[in-house]
């Protein structure tokens, strides 16, 4: 016969362990700050493949529609101007001062924790200023595509490669962005723990 008692259930022995004290260091501090601020970066130069991405097919998108289909056009144009003023967007206020070099362990921490915070920010960005542009103006075209090929079926599955392609493409965009989202969250979930332990 199994004992049903409380005290025996290894998840709630697992669950009452005593948490280990962190032992964070200002160096560990600096090491994720540049980390953080490396990979900031490199989202922002990824930024402008949006814009060159959205300027090249909308470019090509108003030269084949010029004169016939006008409401794809303007749509064209609005992908650009949306994409030109997420550039904008995307960089307002992602500049990040540096660490000083005489802070303390809970300064290093706000630190990290802003760094951390303005990482995410730019993650949500991307996707309303850098990801919305690409989607209308892959949309636009390929509804240019349906427009042309009238209805003709043999047509629209010439193109079927290409449209399982942006398929893919948006949902790995996705996954990646909801991860590092994911990533970013947990950060400020370990930071939270961290700062409640320094406390006691």
């Amino acid at each position: 016969m199994q004992d049903n008692f409380p005290e025996n259930d290894p998840r709630k022995i697992w669950q009452d362990q005593p948490k280990e004290p962190s032992t964070v260091t200002l160096k560990m501090i600096r090491m994720k700050v540049q980390d953080l601020r490396t990979k900031t970066r490199r989202n922002l130069w990824g930024s402008w493949a949006g814009p060159l991405a959205v300027g090249g097919l909308s470019a090509y998108g108003i030269k084949l529609v010029h004169g016939l289909f006008p409401v794809l056009e303007a749509a064209f144009v609005f992908a650009i101007v949306w994409s030109l003023a997420g550039v904008y967007f995307l960089n307002r206020g992602m500049r990040s001062a540096a660490m000083p070099g005489d802070a303390a362990l809970s300064t290093g921490l706000e630190f990290y924790r802003r760094e951390v915070e303005r990482l995410r920010v730019l993650n949500d960005r991307l996707l309303l200023w850098s990801f919305g542009p690409i989607v209308l103006a892959i949309a636009t075209f390929i509804l240019f595509l349906v427009l042309v090929s009238r209805g003709k079926i043999g047509e629209i599955l010439k193109g079927m490669p290409f449209f399982i392609l942006i398929v893919i493409w948006m949902f790995g965009y996705f996954f990646l962005r909801t991860r590092e989202r994911r990533e970013l969250q947990r950060e400020i979930d370990d930071l939270n723990d961290i700062e409640q332990e320094s406390r006691r």
